[in-house]
């Protein structure tokens, strides 16, 4: 999502090879992402400033999800598309166009994560910590994207899929919905009903993070009577993705758009209720915590 602000903000990224000296690109100032390279100074640097500048902005004042942090930075890139008349450059401007919700799984595994952070410590370094209030709550994204699942699942009458593209924390935090809403919140479920894989990662060295599909259906991740409808195909994202995205644009007409961020409090409170009413540890738990 960081990289997403250099197109946002109409600063140059350019195509190269990622056979070249690194040790001279960084005596030239020259910052490389396998064959993408781009100014140090000039793009990362100028990227990082603007960053702070929009962070410090008043709808940023408040602890929030990663959820809601990018539907404010949408909106800011959505502008800055208009301005510069770029046309559609950004995924976080789309994203908030059509009410997508974006999540970042380890929001302090970025350089927007840094950057949130610089300025946490120069505001208390300062004394200006009741002006600085930005705080990024991973929990708040853990129930609101179970909240997503939960609602196509119970009271939507619907069914769920996941499409995974490559491993790590993303794909874990996507299908620990399930379990969350099992496992923790107690609610009866079955796991998603569809599951999709690109990768190139093997699950017996663990690169390959939340497991393949049968595996995962031993966490309740995945709806272990509907293994045929899981693919795993071991390919390289940049070649499967496009293709993908080629054949829906090509076979699908346009849909009514879901708008999920726009009824964040809507699935909100459907979870809650689904947890108070199934959950039957609520009233040992309420006991416990006001022991404290």
């Amino acid at each position: 999502m960081y990289h997403d602000l250099h197109f946002a903000f109409n600063l140059p990224v350019h195509r190269g090879s990622h056979t070249v000296d690194d040790a001279d690109l960084r005596e030239k100032g020259v910052t490389r992402i396998y064959d993408i390279l781009f100014d140090y100074e000039d793009v990362l640097m100028e990227t990082d400033r603007r960053l702070r500048e929009i962070l410090i902005r008043p709808e940023f004042q408040k602890e929030m999800g990663t959820r809601e942090f990018y539907y404010h930075l949408g909106k800011i890139l959505n502008e800055c598309e208009k301005k510069n008349n770029l046309g559609q450059v950004s995924v976080l401007a789309v994203a908030y166009r059509n009410g997508i919700p974006v999540f970042t799984s380890s929001p302090g595994d970025s350089t927007i994560g840094m950057n949130v952070a610089g300025l946490e410590l120069l505001a208390q370094a300062t004394g200006l910590q009741d002006l600085f209030k930005l705080k990024i709550n991973p929990s708040i994204d853990v129930n609101d994207s179970t909240a997503i699942i939960l609602n196509a699942k119970r009271y939507e009458n619907g069914k769920t899929a996941v499409i995974l593209i490559g491993g790590g924390s993303p794909k874990n935090f996507m299908l620990q919905t399930e379990p969350q809403i099992q496992e923790v919140l107690m609610i009866p479920e079955v796991g998603q009903d569809y599951d999709i894989n690109i990768t190139d990662a093997r699950p017996d060295t663990g690169g390959l993070s939340g497991a393949p599909p049968s595996e995962a259906a031993s966490w309740g991740k995945i709806d272990p009577t509907k293994l045929e409808e899981t693919v795993t195909a071991y390919l390289d994202v940049t070649v499967a993705f496009p293709l993908l995205t080629a054949y829906t644009i090509q076979t699908t007409k346009s849909k009514k758009l879901k708008r999920l961020y726009d009824r964040g409090q809507e699935l909100h409170e459907k979870l809650v209720e689904s947890y108070l009413e199934n959950n039957k540890e609520v009233e040992k738990l309420k006991g416990l915590i006001k022991k404290l």
